[in-house]
């Protein structure tokens, strides 16, 4: 079924019937405070890994760990939670149109000199006629990242990748590249 995606407007406030706007500083606020927690979470579970094992434990940490986290975080907010690359390394992380829109603005900003790490973007979107704050932020590479993604990788790591991943597209970064991004999806409720 093809899904109908309506884009209401940029930022948060939105004219609600009645001609009122509309804030979602309180979801928007959620998601970021979702986003920051993912990111500490998943930070420990690899650098657990790594210390544990090296780089090669570090694959399986993503491979089985992180999406076991983003599920945990859409169970308990009732969101879609995850994470999206213009360049996969995880085929069920593909992004989807708003989000592959998403990513190239994040590559255009960086060119135009913004930081990485300070990047996010949010739209109040219809899908089928459901509204949706859709947020996403940045992924930028840092150092530890370049033994699992860099240019040049461990024959055991790039050995362990080719068996997981064998259409892996997510090598080659440096630091500082946008490695990809975190998504949310957070339905809203009908009363706004």
């Amino acid at each position: 079924m093809q899904r109908l995606l309506t884009i209401i407007t940029l930022g948060l406030s939105l004219t609600a019937p009645g001609g009122y706007a509309a804030d979602y500083s309180n979801e928007l606020e959620a998601s970021r405070e979702t986003v920051k927690e993912f990111m500490q979470t998943l930070k420990k579970e690899l650098q657990s890994g790594m210390q544990q094992g090296g780089p090669v434990n570090a694959v399986s940490v993503c491979n089985l760990t992180a999406p076991a986290i983003a599920n945990t975080y859409s169970v308990s907010n009732g969101w879609e939670v995850g994470r999206t690359s213009l360049r996969l390394r995880n085929p069920n992380n593909a992004p989807d149109a708003w989000e592959r829109s998403v990513l190239e603005a994040f590559e255009e900003r960086k060119l135009a000199g913004e930081d990485p790490a300070q990047m996010e973007f949010y739209e109040v979107v219809r899908v089928d006629g459901d509204k949706q704050l859709r947020y996403m932020k940045a992924i930028p590479t840092s150092r530890p990242c370049l033994a699992c993604h860099g240019e040049t990788l461990d024959s055991i790591v790039k050995t362990r990748l080719e068996k997981l991943y064998p259409h892996d597209q997510a090598l080659g970064y440096r630091e500082g590249d946008i490695r990809g991004a975190f998504t949310i999806t957070q339905p809203l409720s009908a009363k706004k």
